[in-house]
């Protein structure tokens, strides 16, 4: 929707609005699929519905219709089907008809109960047919293993590992790919709980070698350790496990600032940067240290632009406006070109077939479970989003040039992560429904009276809490996540007409 830009503000409002719609209807379509589910498999059984309803609160339209009670409701979050035979559960799943209803067998609740993570996965599996058909766009790290850059003093530098370098295993796992959900390098680092890594790379010239990473080898920083803010006791997410290694991937320009000297040079947005002073670029973060390296020099880029070799002097320089003293380890200001990079730089599409996709969402789901539990692992749920969290991810995919693919491909990883959680064993969630029909089948006697009451009231509880939880960290995220006390970088350059204007005495 970038011919929207043409129309100035008016245009960023409807292009905001027009995926804020995109993001509520696909968002809603999961939702309310899982709960056609439970409705279709009440009705096959025989249940009693009360109520199916897309959306939440004051109805804006409702009709009944033999027996059930439709409707659309007024806050667009998901939707609910009330089945007052299932396990009680108050007002926390809608009304319930007060009734006197005949008893149901455990079978037909937990049929009932299964139906919602199997019309999640059923869903996942529809999307991922999708996206074998049309492909997903694949970043270069997304391909490869290959170690792009490594940063100045980090634990990967210090063990001695090297740009160029292909990794083979991350703690003996081996790796398909440098960034993604599950074989991946980012993923295999992350995950670590040793207070070691190792690594094994394979060195173009010198084969294969191993190397112990400490991750908590950083460099301590001169300055005295700022004291924390409130704002990121409550919102900023704890640091992720890193040793301080990018992928390798030929970057690529995102945008241009005004008046920079990028601009000044002539390089355009999609220009893939693929040497600087004849030295290949490996990664976005290279050019950045090179300028460091070579402050004052004019630098010779050679570009890519579709299709099309180029050759473009750029000589960086200091912002004429900047805060960036406030952002740097040792308060001072660097030269820049002025360029944002695409972050995932040329992209590619590929084929996966849905038994890929399927199966990776699955492992990655079941990896990420195990380590949430795990007191040796650093992830923990500080690191897990809810609702915003999630609608801030498909807001960004739709706004991607490939967006509906990616949204297609996020899809099959949602659903698959909402039926795995669904079928947790809490009294609120489906598989808490499927654990109370196995007790009443052993029993022989559905669990009534006041204790099912209180833990189905607690784990509500928990679970409304836990939601609050993850939507204060995913608040911070939308908003810097705290770092830099809320800072904001802010860079502004000058055109020539203004440098020199300022430059002169008087002026």
């Amino acid at each position: 929707m970038a011919w929207l830009s043409s129309f100035g503000t008016l245009g960023e409002i409807l292009s905001f609005l027009i995926l804020l719609l995109e993001v509520i209807l696909v968002f809603n379509l999961m939702i309310v699929v899982h709960e056609w589910g439970h409705f279709l498999a009440a009705r096959w059984r025989g249940l009693k519905i009360d109520k199916f309803y897309i959306w939440f609160g004051k109805p804006i339209w409702k009709k009944t219709i033999n027996g059930v009670e439709y409707g659309l409701g007024s806050i667009p979050a998901g939707g609910f089907v009330a089945l007052p035979q299932m396990a009680p559960m108050g007002g926390l799943e809608g009304e319930t008809s007060t009734e006197p209803l005949p008893p149901i067998t455990p079978l037909d609740k937990a049929i009932v109960a299964f139906a919602g993570p199997l019309f999640s996965f059923m869903l996942a599996c529809v999307f991922a047919v999708a996206v074998w058909l049309v492909g997903k766009p694949q970043s270069e790290a997304h391909t490869t293993t290959i170690v792009g850059r490594v940063e100045q003093g980090s634990p990967a530098m210090q063990a001695g590992i090297l740009p160029g370098d292909k990794v083979l295993n991350v703690d003996g796992q081996p790796v398909k790919r440098f960034e993604g959900l599950v074989d991946s390098v980012r993923w295999s680092v992350v995950a670590s709980e040793g207070d070691k890594i190792a690594f094994e790379v394979e060195r173009p010239g010198q084969g294969v070698m191993k190397f112990d990473v400490d991750p908590k080898a950083w460099p301590k920083s001169d300055q005295p350790a700022a004291p924390t803010s409130w704002w990121s006791a409550i919102f900023k997410r704890p640091d992720l496990r890193s040793v301080g290694l990018e992928g390798q991937m030929t970057p690529m320009v995102g945008s241009i600032a005004p008046n920079s000297p990028a601009e000044e040079a002539g390089l355009k947005a999609n220009d893939l940067v693929v040497k600087a002073d004849g030295k290949p670029l490996r990664s976005m973060g290279e050019l950045g240290d090179y300028i460091r390296a070579n402050p004052g020099k004019t630098i010779m880029l050679d570009v890519e632009r579709d299709g099309k070799a180029l050759q473009i002097p750029v000589l960086p320089r200091i912002p004429d406006e900047s805060n960036l003293k406030e952002f740097t380890e040792d308060k001072k200001e660097y030269p820049m070109i002025g360029v944002a990079w695409d972050v995932e730089g040329k992209r590619t599409p590929i084929t996966l077939t849905p038994w890929e996709q399927i199966s990776d969402a699955v492992r990655h789901m079941g990896n990420l479970v195990s380590k949430l539990v795990s007191p040796k692992s650093d992830l923990s749920p500080a690191h897990m989003s809810g609702p915003v969290g999630v609608g801030r991810l498909y807001y960004k995919l739709f706004q991607h040039p490939d967006g509906w693919r990616l949204v297609l491909w996020f899809s099959v990883v949602f659903n698959i992560n909402l039926a795995i959680l669904n079928m947790m064993p809490l009294p609120v969630l489906d598989g808490g429904h499927i654990t109370m029909a196995a007790i009443e089948a052993i029993r022989r006697k559905p669990a009534q009276g006041r204790i099912l009451e209180y833990v189905q009231t607690a784990c509500a509880l928990m679970l409304f809490g836990f939601i609050i939880f993850v939507t204060l960290k995913d608040t911070g995220d939308f908003f810097g996540g705290g770092a830099k006390d809320g800072k904001e970088l802010k860079i502004q350059w000058l055109s020539k007409e203004q440098r020199a204007a300022k430059a002169t005495p008087g002026a």
